[in-house]
C-alpha cells in the first residue's frame, strides 16, 4: 500500500508502507527445528482426543505405553529389538532421500532380504556359524541392493517414477514371500504351518543374555557411524548434499546424477535387506509369513522426523520402536495394539503439514 505526500519543493513523492506477505520457496529453505517436536505433541493431542471419546483418559493410555516401553529393563530390550529394522531400514532411506529419490520400497527390500539370508539357511544348512552369519549379511544385502536398483535403473535409465516401481515391488516381494513360505521352503515339520525351518544356533545371531537384544544392534550402530562420515567427511558425501540441495548446479558441476542415484538406491536396498537378515537371523529364528509389521513404510516416517540427521536417525527409531511395543501393552487395558499405528499416522500427517508450514515466510514491500 502507498499514498501520495507533498514534499517541501512540491513534487509528489511515493511513501511506501510496510506490508506483509506469504512466500514459500521449496529450494531455499529448511524445515524448522520445532516441526518434528509439535508434530509428536499435535499427533498425542489429537489421538488422545480419539481414546477419549472410547470412554478412556489418555493420560492413563499413554503412560501404560512409556512404562510399557521404557519402564522395565524388558520393555527397554523389546523397545531396541523392534528399533533395530527401523534404524536400518531409516539409514537406508535417508541415504536416497539425501539427491531427493524417493525410495518408498523399503518394506519390499526387508522381505528380499530376510528371504536372502533364509536361502543360506535352506541350502546351506551345515555351514558352521563364522561362515554361515557373514553369508547371511552378504547374501542380504546383495538382494536387498539388487531390489534397489530394480528402482533406480528404470528411473535413471526411462524416467520412471521410483514412487510407483518401489511401491509395486514391495508387493511383488510379498508374494514371493508367500510362495517360498507356502511351498518349496515350508517346514515339513512345521505342523502345516507356513514357514521355513528353524534355524540353527550357528544360523541365529547373538543375543545379550537372557533377552531377545541380538546383533543385529551392532549392524545398526556401524551403519550410523559410517553414514554419518562419509556423508559429512567425504566428497562422495558432499556431492549429494549439493545434488540434494541444487541438482541443476550439480550437473554444470559436472556430477554424474544418474551414477550417484544408481548407488544411493544400491546402498538404501543393501540396509533394509541386512534389516530383514537381522530380523529373521536374530528374532524370528525362521522365514516366515508376516515377517515384517510395516518396518520399512515405518522407517520412512522416522527418516522423515529426523530430516535424515544419523543421531535424529537414532533418536526417532527407539521412539518407533517404543510407540510399537507400547501398543502391545495397551492390550492389558483393552485397547487394541493398533492405537500405536494410529499415532505413527497421525505424527506423519502433522510432519507433512508442519513441512509445508515452516517453507512459509513473510516479506515486506
Amino acid at each position: 500500500m502507498s499514498r501520495q505526500v507533498i514534499s517541501d519543493t512540491g513534487a509528489v513523492t511515493e511513501k511506501k508502507r510496510f506490508s506483509l506477505r506469504f512466500d514459500i520457496d521449496l529450494a531455499k529453505t529448511k524445515t524448522a527445528w520445532w516441526v518434528p517436536v509439535l508434530s509428536v505433541f499435535l499427533a498425542l493431542v489429537v489421538c488422545g482426543i480419539f481414546i477419549a471419546a472410547n470412554g478412556m483418559n489418555p493420560f492413563t493410555v499413554y503412560n501404560k505405553m512409556l512404562t510399557g516401553a521404557f519402564g522395565t529393563s524388558y520393555g527397554i530390550t523389546e523397545t531396541l529389538v523392534k528399533a533395530i529394522p527401523l534404524l536400518l531400514c531409516g539409514l537406508g532411506i535417508a541415504v536416497a532421500y539425501r539427491i531427493s529419490v524417493w525410495n518408498i520400497g523399503a518394506e519390499g527390500q526387508f522381505i528380499i532380504g530376510a528371504m536372502a539370508a533364509t536361502a543360506v539357511t535352506v541350502y546351506f544348512p551345515s555351514l558352521p556359524g563364522y561362515i554361515a552369519i557373514p553369508l547371511m549379511v552378504v547374501i542380504s544385502m546383495a538382494a536387498g541392493g539388487f531390489w534397489g536398483l530394480l528402482t533406480a535403473v528404470p528411473k535413471t535409465h526411462f524416467q520412471v517414477n521410483e514412487l510407483i516401481t518401489s511401491l509395486m515391488l514391495n508387493y511383488v516381494a510379498l508374494l514371493a514371500l508367500d510362495y517360498v513360505v507356502f511351498g518349496p521352503w515350508k517346514d515339513p515339520k512345521g505342523f502345516n504351518f507356513p514357514g521355513s525351518p528353524v534355524f540353527t544356533g550357528a544360523q541365529s545371531l547373538p543375543v545379550l543374555g537372557t533377552t531377545r537384544l541380538h546383533f543385529g544392534l551392532v549392524f545398526g550402530i556401524i551403519a550410523v557411524l559410517i553414514y554419518f562420515l562419509m556423508v559429512k567427511y567425504t566428497r562422495w558425501g558432499y556431492e549429494l548434499r549439493l545434488i540434494g540441495a541444487n541438482p541443476n548446479a550439480a550437473k554444470y558441476a559436472g556430477i554424474h546424477i544418474n551414477r550417484h542415484i544408481i548407488i544411493v538406491m544400491l546402498i538404501s536396498g543393501g540396509l533394509a535387506g541386512l534389516a530383514g537378515m537381522a530380523e529373521v537371523s536374530g528374532v524370528t529364528h525362521k522365514l516366515m509369513q508376516g515377517i515384517s509389521p510395516g518396518y520399512g513404510y515405518t522407517a520412512i516416517i522416522v527418516a522423515w522426523l529426523a530430516k535424515l540427521n544419523p543421531l535424529g536417525i537414532v533418536v526417532s527409531s527407539v521412539l518407533f520402536g517404543g510407540l510399537i511395543v507400547g501398543g502391545y501393552s495397551v492390550q492389558t487395558i483393552g485397547l487394541p495394539s493398533s492405537i500405536s499405528n494410529m499415532l505413527q499416522g497421525a505424527i506423519l500427517f502433522f510432519l507433512i503439514g508442519g513441512d509445508m508450514l515452516s517453507k512459509f515466510r513473510m516479506r515486506r514491500n
